[in-house]
């Protein structure tokens, strides 16, 4: 049997906190991912639409978006807190 927790049962434990903060962490990366692409998808369909150039962006901002996300779900980096 596992012994109680020192500070209750319901309060968060170093673990929890630390989970939070990755996932605030990234969900800010992605809202500002999304308000950049918002911004340059136009500007390019206005400035050059025969040259899709803010592909450029979202593969090249997405790959490292997407390392984010699995170390927010803890699934990269389980060493750091």
């Amino acid at each position: 049997m596992s012994e109680p927790s020192p500070t209750g049962p319901f309060e968060p434990t170093d673990q929890d906190r630390a989970a939070k903060r990755r996932l605030r962490g990234f969900l800010n990366h992605l809202l500002a991912y999304f308000a950049v692409l918002v911004v340059i998808v136009p500007i390019n369909a206005w400035a050059a639409p025969q040259t899709p150039w803010f592909l450029l962006v979202m593969v090249g901002w997405g790959a490292p978006l997407a390392l984010h996300a699995a170390h927010a779900m803890g699934l990269i980096g389980r060493g750091r807190g």
